[in-house]
């Protein structure tokens, strides 16, 4: 059985690998769950996936697992591309200025080789 996919997802050099390899069984379980519902639902619950206001073009990708929480920088390219960028365990309420910086630089990088 073939899925329709309503978006495709592109792994940007090692950066989601590399954050990706370095998490346990279950927590990599529950991200390909994830990533499964952006490519496929049409309307994607904004707990899984939504747009950063006010920080050009940024998605954050939400996984849950316990009392743990994840976050995947992406952005789109060419329609319906999904193109994952740095993911980080979050520790506080607010996203660390760090992460979202190193995603808008990645970004730029990404656009630059292009």
């Amino acid at each position: 059985m073939k899925a329709n996919f309503k978006r495709n997802i592109y792994f940007y050099k090692q950066y989601f690998h590399d954050f990706f390899s370095s998490q346990t069984k279950d927590v990599q379980k529950k991200i390909n769950w994830t990533l499964e519902l952006i490519m496929t639902l049409e309307r994607v619950p904004s707990k899984f996936f939504s747009y950063l206001p006010g920080i050009d073009g940024l998605y954050e990708i939400r996984v849950e697992v316990g009392n743990n929480i994840f976050r995947i920088f992406s952005f789109f390219d060419e329609g319906n591309l999904v193109i994952l960028l740095n993911g980080f365990q979050k520790k506080t309420q607010k996203t660390p200025t760090g992460e979202i910086d190193l995603a808008e630089k990645i970004k730029k990088e990404y656009f630059n080789e292009k």
